[in-house]
């Protein structure tokens, strides 16, 4: 942390800001309290970018909306049920929130909103110490009620009061633990870290949207390997990622002591080194470290021993269904899962080009079954590599040096991206007087091959392809068949 003198003229600097000083005079002259809070402040106070500008007050919702009506245009009422008005004043996104205390039921998904009436009272309720900080404005006063300039200074993560009564009143606040433990380098205090074990199935009452929230900015912290290690070791994980815990149990193919629990870690922390070090975008990205982190879950289910090792064949295959399910019951919209779930399909397919080198048609289909993964793809499969044989481990990076080579040489010469074949399904109708049916999808998908075989055909070259193809095929056997596997429920799936 920077010295006390320093981070108080950054929070000053900050205060004096335009949106910070236009709303203290606004409040102050309608006779209530306002104050920076939160993330704000500890930020400032650390000597971290300060991107948010949250604030508490003693201005009930309607007051509060009242005053920003004075102001802005722009008012959202996105959390008016908790007390929260959002309004974009002097060009910034500004938050704030009735002083407050929030608890949950027993039996309760949802907070039971309580409005305070004094700024002591609502730090003390706030998930931690560090957060617990509030810079009075205009008045310029550090409001410190649990010692949390003192935790910030050790770098100690604890609640304001007894950690029994927090995560009780928000079992939330366990994950918020364990993601600033990532995003801070702080360690969590002992009575704090035993208190997330005792109330670890208390998670159980947050909706699946809100744990899912704090996982994902988790993973897209610098470094989310304390955090995963410290929701883990709690029992956490178990609550809502299982597949994550029951990989600690699982020794890897090679039989040493590492398990694939740790190899999974090391595959998480080499993909963000080099998401970063490629300037890969977007960055950080979610699909790629969510997928980094799930990669090997199918290895439990698929485990067996043989001949004195251990096997996973088909993990790749499992661990695609299990991402499905698991990430479908957080809530994760379909495009994620999809990306994800591909990719961890795929991740093991390069490993047979290290032993024998593909053709060139092998090549074009690992582009296209990649998609617009490929790049992931790049990054998951050279960060899978976490064998300690320097020799094998080079044998890898060179043989995917060579297929990165290959593909942006295929790339150049046939836009390999965009593999299709020269005729559309519109043109195969039209030149083999077909209407739209089955049948049009097998002519595509002969065309398909050829592509993928031969590499690009032009379109002269490809109708006569096309109608060679057609003079060989018994048409009515031909659609029978197609028509037999879609009656019997007979799928690609």
């Amino acid at each position: 942390m920077t010295s006390f003198a320093d981070s108080m003229a950054a929070m000053r600097e900050r205060a004096s800001l335009p949106p910070v000083s236009i709303l203290a005079t606004a409040f102050e002259q309608a006779g209530h309290e306002l104050a920076l809070v939160g993330g704000p402040v500890r930020d400032a106070l650390l000597g971290r970018p300060v991107h948010d500008l949250d604030f508490t007050t003693s201005a009930s919702p309607d007051e509060t909306r009242k005053i920003l009506e004075g102001l802005t245009k722009q008012i959202w009422d996105v959390g008016r049920d908790f007390g929260t008005i959002a309004a974009k004043v002097a060009g910034e996104d500004v938050e704030i929130t009735t002083y407050r205390a929030d608890t949950y039921r027993e039996d309760s998904r949802k907070p039971v909103v309580e409005f305070g009436d004094n700024i002591q009272g609502d730090l003390v309720r706030r998930d931690f110490t560090i957060n617990a900080l509030a810079l009075m404005v205009p008045s310029m006063e550090l409001v410190d009620v649990s010692g949390g300039l003192e935790d910030l200074a050790a770098g100690r993560i604890k609640t304001p009061g007894s950690p029994e009564v927090s995560f009780t009143d928000d079992p939330l606040r366990m994950l918020r633990a364990a993601r600033f433990a990532s995003q801070l380098g702080f360690e969590v205090e002992a009575e704090t870290e035993a208190a997330m074990v005792i109330f670890a199935d208390r998670l159980d009452i947050i909706s699946a949207e809100r744990v899912r929230d704090e996982l994902v900015k988790l993973l897209l912290t610098d470094d989310p390997e304390p955090g995963l290690r410290l929701l883990v070791d709690t029992g956490l994980a178990q609550r809502f990622l299982p597949e994550l815990t029951d990989l600690l149990t699982t020794q890897d193919d090679h039989g040493r002591h590492k398990d694939v629990y740790e190899h999974s870690l090391v595959v998480l922390r080499q993909a963000i080194e080099l998401e970063k070090r490629r300037s890969h975008e977007p960055s950080p990205d979610l699909v790629l470290r969510l997928a980094a982190l799930l990669h090997d879950i199918g290895k439990p289910a698929t485990r067996k021993f043989e001949r004195g090792g251990v096997t996973f064949h088909h993990h790749d295959i499992v661990g695609a269904k299990l991402t499905r399910k698991r990430l479908r019951a957080l809530r994760f919209d379909n495009d994620t899962i999809k990306r994800v779930s591909r990719l961890v399909e795929l991740h093991l397919r390069f490993f047979g080009y290290s032993d024998q080198q593909w053709t060139d048609s092998a090549v074009r289909r690992y582009v296209r079954d990649a998609g617009e993964e490929l790049q992931r793809l790049h990054i998951l499969t050279r960060s899978d590599v976490t064998t300690r044989n320097r020799r094998k481990a080079e044998r890898l990076e060179h043989a995917y040096d060579d297929i990165e080579r290959r593909i942006d040489e295929l790339a150049a010469e046939e836009e390999l991206a965009a593999v299709r074949p020269a005729l559309d399904g519109e043109a195969i109708m039209r030149i083999l007087e077909l209407p739209p049916g089955p049948v049009v999808g097998m002519a595509y998908k002969y065309l398909l091959d050829v592509r993928l075989d031969e590499g690009p055909l032009d379109e002269e070259e490809a109708i006569a392809r096309l109608r060679a193809w057609w003079a060989e095929q018994d048409v009515e056997s031909l659609t029978a068949r197609r028509g037999k596997k879609h009656n019997t429920g007979g799928s690609d799936d």
